[in-house]
């Protein structure tokens, strides 16, 4: 049973029912979609706090096109988008600012080696994904984190599934080759 309460209620009547003043309404959309546009900033920054910096605007922009949602495309798709444009501005800002770290994550493996080697293999993928261009980076993080269609990815960032299709194939390239190298560091055995 999903959170939000609303099954079978669409975006847009929930989107319409806040434009009206209905609180809920806006609790149950926020229900059923903070947690993925939060899921998405985390994985493009790395960063916890400017995650919720990104969920919270790309929330607050919702609710300011709620009065005129027209549905033409899924609020799915239209706060992916909104979210993708807000990571990648942050990520702009970062570079020109000098602040393109990686934040280690906490992990929860049952031994402290496993542990370190996970640690190790995802700091590894973050700081190739990080190294990507940003269209790049969030085609692969749309497709392979987040579980999109190359459908959905092409309306999220406008562009055809062609396109698509091809910047998942370069950045999958480009992970290939940085991480190759550290194979044996990260603990892949050659079989």
């Amino acid at each position: 049973m999903p959170l939000d309460g609303e099954t079978g209620t669409s975006d847009a009547e929930l989107l319409a029912r806040y434009a009206a003043g209905e609180q809920s309404a806006a609790r149950a959309l926020t229900f059923r979609h903070a947690p993925r546009v939060l899921a998405l900033a985390r994985r493009m920054l790395g960063d916890a706090a400017e995650a919720e910096d990104v969920a919270q605007e790309t929330l607050l922009r919702m609710w300011k096109v709620a009065p005129d949602w027209r549905e033409e495309a899924r609020l799915s798709t239209w706060l992916y988008r909104v979210a993708s444009n807000l990571c990648v501005d942050r990520l702009r800002r970062r570079r020109e600012h000098g602040l393109d770290g990686v934040p280690e994550v906490a992990d929860g493996a049952a031994s402290a080696q496993d542990g370190l080697e996970a640690r190790d293999r995802a700091g590894a993928l973050r700081a190739a994904l990080g190294r990507l261009p940003d269209r790049q980076r969030l085609a692969i993080v749309l497709r392979h984190m987040e579980e999109r269609s190359n459908i959905e990815i092409a309306e999220i960032l406008g562009l055809s599934v062609d396109a698509v299709e091809s910047l998942l194939a370069r950045g999958r390239r480009a992970l290939a080759e940085r991480l190759m190298p550290r194979r044996a560091e990260l603990g892949f055995a050659d079989d």
